[in-house]
């Protein structure tokens, strides 16, 4: 698979001539990650995950199936029609890749901000994005973690305790737009010192294969 990291939490998947993306959200430059798009992820409906307009102009130009949690239909609107709902514990193909579903639940911001749907997604038994969640896919083995290393909802120990539970080969940064040049590139060597897999940081619109 050659995945592109985008800004924040977006991914595009290439495999066998299919193009899955996952997360086009508002700090990505989702029209660019949802050209050519056979089909697309959303962790969850927060909008640095869900870039509504973006996604709304793509499907103007071509249908193509969102698969997500349930609780999307509302945000979606009129474009819930291409909604596939999925649900935690579940397998299914996406643009030709196969996925399996984990989690349920938006980690806690706080007890005075509701607790909306989230999933985290093992892609093709080897990448696993967990969207805002720090959940542990326990009965695989992963080779490729994006981790989320900063957000309102965790802590740097938290995220180095979820890459170490999880132990996969490697690791790159996810969730990461809020951060400047210096908190980069604190969170970069801690986690790169402390996580005992190979890390590393993607610039937006870099490409790994995998």
């Amino acid at each position: 698979m050659r995945l592109t990291k985008y800004a924040h939490s977006c991914l595009r998947v290439e495999h066998d001539g299919g193009v899955l993306v996952v997360d086009p959200g508002v700090f990505s430059d989702s029209a660019t990650a949802l050209a050519g798009a056979d089909a697309v992820l959303i962790t969850h409906q927060h909008p640095d995950h869900l870039d509504l307009a973006a996604v709304r102009q793509r499907l103007d130009k071509q249908p193509l199936p969102i698969h997500g949690p349930a609780s999307l239909a509302e945000t979606l609107g009129d474009a819930a029609e291409v909604l596939h709902p999925v649900a935690p514990g579940e397998s299914f193909t996406a643009a030709g890749v196969a996925v399996r579903a984990y989690g349920g639940k938006h980690a806690v911001i706080h007890p005075d901000i509701p607790v909306v749907d989230n999933l985290g997604y093992l892609i093709n038994d080897v990448v696993f994005h967990p969207g805002d969640s720090l959940v542990v896919p326990d009965e695989t083995p992963v080779d490729t973690l994006f981790a989320p290393i900063h957000a309102p909802w965790s802590k740097f120990s938290e995220v180095l305790d979820f890459i170490r539970a999880v132990a996969p080969r490697r690791a790159y940064a996810l969730h990461d737009a809020l951060l400047n040049d210096n908190g980069l590139g604190v969170l970069n060597r801690q986690y790169a010192a402390m996580s005992g897999t190979d890390y590393q940081r993607l610039e937006p619109g870099s490409r790994v294969d995998v």
